[in-house]
């Protein structure tokens, strides 16, 4: 993957202190240094790959004094960016992407987002400290994804399985009336149709792994 910079002179007064503006994507990230004094000094893009983080702090580190990194997207894209940076010693501040309206009349460009992210940081537009990745809480909120979107499709195959059972056979109906969902899941995981003929056949074959499910 090729990674390149974009280098201007280096303006004549410099502060000595710069914020980085980092610009997030699935695959690159843009980032742009500002200094309070002299502008805009230069732009980098990186992969999104632990080598590519690194050489973003060595070359932040070249402008001396780093106030702060101001980083788009902390949670999604630029997650592993902010914990990188933050386990480095840096301080993080999240920036909020622009709205898209309003990107569409200006024009798209990832080396301006960057630019702005750091100016966002440095006139204290954006002030969040974006919540860490990498602790317990993050580990229970892994953990809560798996739990949520099981609970979800246990839900919605009980509302499908319901929903068949109505045309059900009748014998098959009145097997399972008054069950609880626990029971009547077990009952209908339990059938073990043989043939495939009939619609009757049919709906045993899908409550089946509805409720296996």
């Amino acid at each position: 993957m090729t990674v390149t910079t974009q280098t201007q002179s280096h303006p004549i007064t410099r502060s000595g202190h710069v914020v980085i503006g980092v610009d997030t994507h699935k695959h690159l990230h843009v980032a742009a240094v500002l200094d309070p004094i002299g502008g805009i000094l230069e732009t980098l893009t990186i992969p999104t790959e632990a080598a590519g983080y690194r050489r973003l702090l060595d070359w932040a580190a070249s402008f001396r004094q780093i106030i702060a990194f101001g980083i788009e997207g902390t949670g999604s894209y630029g997650t592993a960016l902010a914990s990188f940076v933050r386990r480095a010693g840096h301080k993080v501040v999240e920036v909020n992407r622009p709205d898209r309206r309003t990107r569409r009349l200006n024009g798209k460009s990832d080396t301006l987002d960057a630019e702005n992210a750091a100016r966002a940081v440095l006139t204290g537009y954006a002030t969040a400290v974006p919540k860490s990745a990498d602790g317990s809480v993050e580990m229970i909120r892994q953990l809560k994804i798996a739990h949520g979107t099981a609970v979800k499709a246990r839900a919605s195959a009980m509302v499908t399985l319901k929903s068949v059972l109505v045309h059900a056979p009748e014998q098959l109906r009145r097997e399972v009336t008054g069950k609880t969902p626990v029971m009547l899941a077990r009952h209908l995981a339990a059938l073990r149709p043989k043939t495939l003929q009939t619609p009757g056949d049919a709906s045993r074959h899908t409550l089946r792994s509805l409720a296996r499910r």
